[in-house]
């Protein structure tokens, strides 16, 4: 790719090749834009047809469309105002939700709540106009606004101005670029969906079921029961005193002593560049919630049960009120990456919504969480069982970093390969 600087009539960067100047045009010189329409609900032999119908609520974040919910008939068709519309059509939604987008990947109709965008042949590139979403989006909540329900319609959409390459291969190789991009981090969304799914699959199977003390799969060479008990007879928790509770005046933006919050979880781990700090004093108030790597929280407050393992940390933590440092007993029993899993699965949060008490803002008290029950294999099982776990956690998170990376690019790319 070439880079350009001087000209404004040209993208920042851009394919090998092409070196004259964009040219503004209009949407609806480019392109049909085609409304749709709904057949009578009334007449049942409307409905159920083999022609695709889509609607509004069915455009999320899809690239193609294959099939619809609903289907209608010919006879439906041609009794009401909905278009076919060819392959390669991308779909607008036009109504309260303006500007989700897809493209078609077979001949359709749609509901009304469309103004569809039909590319010419040789003038506009329908993978090169589906990745400016954002800007028809932003374009159509702006003309829409005006009206008490807000809507765009097609003579507005036709009227919207676009930068555009005067030859269709460009705009054909930019398409392809984005398309590669989005397929790259479809991908990896459907490695993580098919990863979650299996992790999903694996607790069931892999930790008893009420009543029992086996569970139907495990690792060869393991044979006994397991043991039952409550959290706590095999771990202390431990949170922030109510008169030691730290007012946010308190929080400082740097320091070396973290303050953990309930805030600060996402996914089972800390996010440390939410934390603020705290001065010493206020860290050295109660050892019981001093935080190192490989301890286990729990938020007792606000959305109650979320679980996180301390990993990555670089300094000493404390906590603030709101979440629990839970302390194993005897290191020699219970592994604790077993006990984090076991708690980050969904039995500690069903048990906790039960359980929990509180009006609107719902409180996980230290004496509910002692009686959550426990099942624990020996500690060679529970440590193979943790790791099994830990990861499928790890290539869960390498394909979403390569999905946040992925997206990055493309962001960059939008802004640079576009006028």
């Amino acid at each position: 790719m070439n880079k350009k600087k001087d000209s404004k009539v040209v993208p920042n960067v851009r394919f090998k090749g092409f070196t004259d100047d964009w040219e503004q045009r209009k949407l609806g010189d480019v392109s049909e834009i085609i409304g749709g329409g709904t057949p009578s609900t009334n007449h049942p032999e409307y409905w159920d047809g083999d022609i695709d119908w889509y609607s509004p609520a069915e455009i999320s974040d899809q690239i193609y469309v294959k099939r619809s919910r609903r289907r209608i008939t010919q006879l439906g068709y041609d009794n009401s105002s909905a278009k076919l519309l060819p392959p390669g059509t991308v779909l607008f939604t036009s109504r309260a939700g303006i500007g989700k987008t897809a493209i078609l990947s077979q001949k359709s109709c749609t509901n009304q709540g469309f103004q569809s965008i039909v590319p010419h042949e040789n003038e506009l590139d329908t993978y090169f106009i589906f990745s400016r979403t954002n800007v028809l989006k932003r374009y159509g909540e702006l003309v829409g606004a005006g009206s008490t329900f807000a809507e765009v319609s097609g003579k507005q959409m036709s009227a919207m101005n676009l930068m555009l390459p005067t030859t269709i291969q460009e705009q054909q190789l930019i398409g392809q670029f984005f398309k590669k991009l989005d397929c790259l981090i479809t991908l990896h969304q459907q490695k993580i969906t098919r990863l979650i799914k299996l992790k999903k699959a694996m607790l069931e199977k892999m930790f008893p079921k009420k009543g029992s003390v086996i569970p139907e799969i495990r690792f060869n060479g393991f044979a006994n029961a397991w043991e039952q008990c409550k959290l706590g007879d095999i771990a202390t928790m431990h949170a922030r005193i109510g008169w030691q509770n730290l007012r946010t005046s308190e929080f400082l933006n740097s320091g070396d002593y973290m303050l953990i919050t309930g805030t600060d979880f996402i996914d089972g781990t800390i996010n440390f560049d939410t934390c603020h700090y705290v001065k010493r004093e206020r860290y050295e108030q109660d050892k019981h919630i001093q935080i190192s790597n490989g301890s286990i929280l729990i938020t007792k407050d606000g959305t109650l049960g979320k679980v996180a393992y301390i990993q990555g940390l670089t300094m000493p933590a404390t906590l603030n009120a709101g979440v629990f440092n839970v302390e194993i007993k005897d290191e020699n029993k219970v592994d604790n990456r077993y006990l984090f899993q076991y708690l980050k699965a969904p039995f500690l949060m069903n048990y906790v919504y039960k359980k929990a008490t509180g009006g609107t803002i719902k409180h996980l008290n230290q004496n509910i969480l002692v009686n959550f029950p426990v099942v624990l294999p020996q500690k060679t099982e529970q440590k193979v069982i943790g790791e099994l776990f830990t990861n499928l956690d790890h290539l869960i998170t390498l394909h979403q970093r390569k999905i946040d990376m992925l997206k990055k690019l493309k962001s960059a790319c939008l802004s640079e390969m576009f006028i």
